[in-house]
């Protein structure tokens, strides 16, 4: 069920009675999925978008429906578009696995330190997409500068804000009216990908090991034979729905098409593939399928 909680940067919906995923719109600030779920004496947020305006709206969503504080912050992994709205919850506990707290610590600060002394060049950058807008009147375009100028009005105000928690494996989130598992089983899509699973909902926030008809972007640490036994472990759970990182709610089915894909990549790898399979041609983000081909290549040469 959709809820009525207007801002640039995500739709709500109510998957279960106290459960919420928050979906990405287009050109906002926000870029991948998050969401929170209601314990009953406090709320978990999974995830906080990819900037602090967007992190904001998703707090104020979580306990303004709830009535409930925020009691645990959850990063699935360390890439930004799920960490760098940390900002906005820097009073609450955050929490991790210990190895992408490490990565963060590791990657993040020089990364952000380049985009705060550039924001002259990005702003020419916007410039040059604007010009090309007015030229073509691309809809793709409009969303890429609506995007950008959501980075820029980040920028000056941006803190890298930690988790000040970790775990290894497993931890339960023990709350008055439900429990959630917080948990791990290595890294696939990142050096780690951590998911959140309420049992007795039969519900699952999958971080990015589940993307939702458009294409996973590979990275150079991207493992796609763990994904795939990751996603085969997940199936043994009791899921309903899914909540991915990018994309449309999914379902069950939705691990079935993820696992299809990265192993029909697997199976190509060594091809000269000029053509999207049918299966996956209406997926969004068509150029990452080939570019997901180059970085396997890539990979087996190196």
């Amino acid at each position: 069920m959709k809820i009525e909680f207007h801002n640039n940067h995500f739709t709500l919906n109510e998957v279960r009675e106290g459960i919420y995923a928050a979906i990405s719109k287009p050109g906002g600030g926000a870029v991948a999925n998050a969401g929170f779920v209601d314990l009953g004496d406090g709320v978990i947020v999974f995830d906080t978008f990819n900037t602090q305006q967007a992190s904001k709206e998703l707090r104020e969503a979580a306990e303004r429906i709830t009535n409930q504080s925020v009691m645990y912050v959850v990063n699935s992994h360390y890439h930004g578009d799920h960490i760098r709205g940390n900002q906005s919850f820097k009073d609450i506990s955050i929490l991790s696995s210990e190895k992408t707290l490490e990565k963060m610590k590791e990657i993040h600060p020089p990364r952000i330190e380049k985009q705060k002394v550039d924001i002259d060049g990005l702003t020419q950058y916007i410039a040059s997409l604007e010009k090309q807008l007015n030229e073509s009147g691309e809809s793709t375009l409009l969303d890429q500068v609506s995007f950008l100028y959501e980075m820029k009005q980040s920028l000056p105000d941006l803190e890298l804000t930690l988790p000040n928690e970790t775990f290894k494996e497993e931890k339960i989130l023990q709350g008055t009216d439900r429990r959630a598992k917080l948990f791990t089983l290595g890294g696939g899509h990142s050096f780690c990908d951590s998911m959140l699973y309420l049992p007795e909902e039969k519900v699952i926030f999958t971080g990015d090991l589940v993307f939702v008809q458009c294409h996973p972007t590979f990275f150079d640490e991207t493992d796609p034979i763990s994904w795939i036994d990751i996603l085969q472990e997940i199936k043994e759970l009791d899921i309903e729905t899914v909540i991915p990182g990018h994309g449309p709610i999914g379902t069950r089915e939705d691990i079935d098409a993820m696992i299809h894909y990265l192993a029909h990549l697997l199976s190509i790898q060594h091809e000269e593939s000029t053509e999207i399979p049918l299966l996956y041609k209406d997926w969004s983000s068509p150029d990452v399928y080939f570019q997901n081909i180059k970085s396997l290549k890539s990979k087996e040469r190196a």
